[in-house]
């Protein structure tokens, strides 16, 4: 996918949460180091000002803990994955693997695909949006995890109004330049939430093309994700940001991943992200620090 921007960022858990919410990296106040790594999802890559999807992806540093990938327990990293839907445009990873092999399989197969799936059709429609600035926007993700003993999702509102305005003109990496403005004078933050499942049926841990219900189970505050003034666009850092891995499988067993999708995510980006990391000869790390190594 096409990298938006890698930000450095902190992470902080709110203070004198309830017990029930004091759990994994919430157990207790702290402020983590981490990366921030917001992309587009089209492929191949495309302007900006093309409907798609955004993702962000946030790597905690210094996250005491073993952690669940049987290779990687010893490092003190946790990502979380979210994007710009709180639904997913399939129900399930076997209606994504027909998706995907429809619209690698010439424009007959594609169209015959969304004539027979309306449903899917409607999602693709509607989760693929234009944006002007991606620290204005709110993210989900989409995808259930633990909280301990329970089923809950995330969502990243952002504390500042979508109050700027679309460029006349659009250049092909408009996101990156408007971010890079907003963040040489202002420093943005999100709220990080979680949300829990209250019924089984009504919200599904298998089935993500419909979102939960936030009246029935509002978002709860966890966290704050801090975006200071900062220039990002050094080309170590790009790079940088092209060779990091993220997965919702870098993470503690206390928010460990559940349901279909992400049982295929684990597969799926482990295999992408070796094969990236063998094509550009180059090793997997994970970060400890904000220390980009040359």
């Amino acid at each position: 996918p096409k990298q938006i921007a890698l930000l450095k960022a902190q992470f902080e858990i709110e203070p004198d949460l309830p017990e029930y919410l004091k759990d994994g990296v919430f157990k207790e106040k702290n402020t983590f180091p981490c990366w921030v790594r917001f992309s587009n999802q089209n492929s191949p890559q495309a302007a900006d000002n093309v409907k798609d999807i955004r993702g962000v992806a946030i790597k905690l540093m210094s996250v005491e803990g073993e952690k669940i990938l049987p290779g990687e327990k010893e490092e003190k990293t946790q990502d979380f994955i979210l994007i710009s839907t709180s639904y997913f445009v399939t129900k399930n990873i076997v209606a994504f693997a027909k998706l995907i092999k429809s619209l690698t399989s010439g424009k007959l197969r594609t169209y015959l695909f969304f004539l027979l799936h309306p449903r899917i059709t409607y999602n693709l429609l509607t989760t693929n949006k234009r944006f002007v600035s991606l620290l204005e926007a709110r993210f989900w993700s989409v995808a259930p995890y633990l909280f301990g003993n329970e089923a809950v999702k995330y969502t990243l509102k952002p504390q500042s109004p979508a109050v700027t305005a679309a460029p006349e003109k659009p250049a092909p990496n408009y996101l990156t330049s408007v971010m890079s403005e907003q963040l040489k004078n202002n420093d943005y933050a999100f709220d990080f939430m979680v949300q829990f499942q209250k019924d089984p049926k009504r919200m599904p841990e298998e089935n993500l093309s419909k979102a939960w219900n936030e009246e029935e189970s509002p978002f709860i505050k966890v966290a704050t994700l801090r975006i200071p003034i900062q220039e990002f666009d050094s080309k170590p850092q790009v790079d940088y940001g092209e060779i990091l891995s993220f997965t919702p499988w870098h993470s503690l067993p206390e928010h460990r991943p559940i349901g279909n999708i992400n049982r295929g995510r684990k597969v799926v980006y482990d295999t992408l992200s070796s094969f990236r990391h063998e094509q550009n000869k180059l090793p997997k790390i994970e970060p400890v620090d904000f220390n980009i190594p040359k």
